[in-house]
């Protein structure tokens, strides 16, 4: 029996070597795009550009940098490709650019005064806008996709004392309704009609339609300084979410329905997670020794640990989640190609066959035997044998 830990579905590849616009604070990909927000306000955009050296890797380069207008640092980065735009969280306002270009949109003022955002993560499962190309998309969902959806996506912000809800379509920025909420709110993921919301003490799950609330898990179970334990929420499918808690000695993940349900088993790590990442059926966590474990959401195994890498003196790691995926240069194609013998029929002789045939349909049987000869020979000269191990393989394939 083959052992998990034996089989890695992860590798650390590095992509942007070095950024140096700033402190690194978030970062989103999708298709060959690098999306990337500093301390400073500067936002970043990185494309995989072509080596002129085709013997050399395509490599992530910056495309354009600029300056938020506030100069504040840029705290969270939402890629909706669906409707080609993204939201930018900074200074407590929320911003809405285009994809992929980082222009702001026209005629759409910030949303002010905001604590958490959650987009609804049912919505950011759908395709890519027709405007947009990608040369990576991700397989690995949870979710029904729906082709061809160009509706408006929902979303919640989350204030002081109140949940506002917005559509947001190509086009604009639309207020729908808002229901009331007590202040404090940290983190909140949204999938359909439940909201799922945390503040330094308790998760609770709203039902968006009836406005009512349900508290659900502490977010921790002991006595800890202010500010040293920060809630984690995971949209595992729709309606299902996954919640950390803090026990003192450890921590555990619990899976719970947007009615409050648990359901399936229980996650438990050494440490609390620094961050905690969904890319289904794996579940990946940043533990705060740099350790990476990866975790299977059906098994509730540890599938893959892989050792703290070096981040350098003063880094401080982040694991992020890009749901629609994104590209990455790998050798592993180019080294697997190699240069074979294929053997090739002239046009001359293929043209010479295709008459044959013609005429030997009305012939004797004799003459009918010569054209099965011809035939043999012809598919024999016309085999395209590829290398492999076996060197007897007679089935022809291509393997890149």
């Amino acid at each position: 029996m083959v052992n998990s830990l034996e089989v890695p579905p992860y590798l650390l590849q590095p992509l942007i070597p070095r950024i140096i616009a700033g402190t690194v604070t978030c970062a989103q990909a999708f298709g060959s795009e690098i999306y990337v927000g500093c301390s400073n306000g500067e936002l970043l955009r990185y494309a995989l550009q072509p080596d002129a050296d085709p013997t050399k890797l395509d490599a992530y380069a910056l495309l354009s940098q600029q300056s938020h207008p506030s100069g504040k640092q840029i705290d969270e980065l939402i890629l909706v490709p669906c409707i080609a735009r993204v939201l930018i969280l900074c200074d407590r306002q929320l911003h809405i650019y285009t994809l992929p270009s980082l222009d702001l949109v026209p005629n759409t003022k910030p949303v002010r005064n905001v604590e958490a955002l959650a987009v609804d993560h049912n919505h950011l499962q759908r395709p890519a806008a027709t405007s947009l190309t990608t040369r990576a998309t991700s397989t690995s969902t949870n979710f029904p996709i729906e082709r061809g959806k160009i509706d408006a996506i929902d979303l919640c912000v989350i204030k002081r004392s109140t949940i506002a809800m917005y559509s947001l379509g190509e086009e604009k920025l639309s207020f729908t309704r808002e229901i009331p909420f007590r202040s404090g709110s940290l983190r909140a993921q949204r999938s359909g009609r439940h909201l799922c919301i945390a503040t330094a003490d308790i998760y609770s799950v709203i039902d968006l339609v009836t406005a009512q609330m349900f508290e659900l898990l502490p977010v921790t179970q002991v006595e800890v300084t202010a500010g040293t334990i920060k809630p984690h929420i995971v949209v595992i499918s729709p309606s299902e979410f996954l919640l950390l808690s803090w026990t003192g000695g450890s921590t555990l993940g619990l899976f719970v329905t947007g009615d409050g349900d648990p359901v399936r088993g229980t996650l438990e790590w050494p440490a609390y997670p620094v961050s905690v990442c969904l890319d289904y059926p794996y579940l990946t966590t940043l533990l705060p020794n740099g350790t990476i474990e990866v975790h299977s959401v059906e098994t509730q195994t540890i599938t893959q640990v892989i050792p703290a890498p070096d981040f350098g003196e003063g880094g401080k790691p982040g694991l992020v989640s890009c749901l629609a995926g994104y590209a990455v240069p790998s050798s592993e194609c180019r080294d697997k190609m190699r240069k074979v013998k294929v053997g090739l029929v002239r046009s001359g002789e293929v043209g010479l066959k295709m008459d044959d045939d013609k005429v030997h349909e009305s012939q004797n049987e004799e003459v009918e035997e010569e054209k099965d000869a011809d035939s043999v020979r012809t598919k024999k000269r016309t085999r395209i044998v590829f290398e492999d191990n076996d060197d007897s393989t007679d089935v022809p394939s291509v393997s890149i």
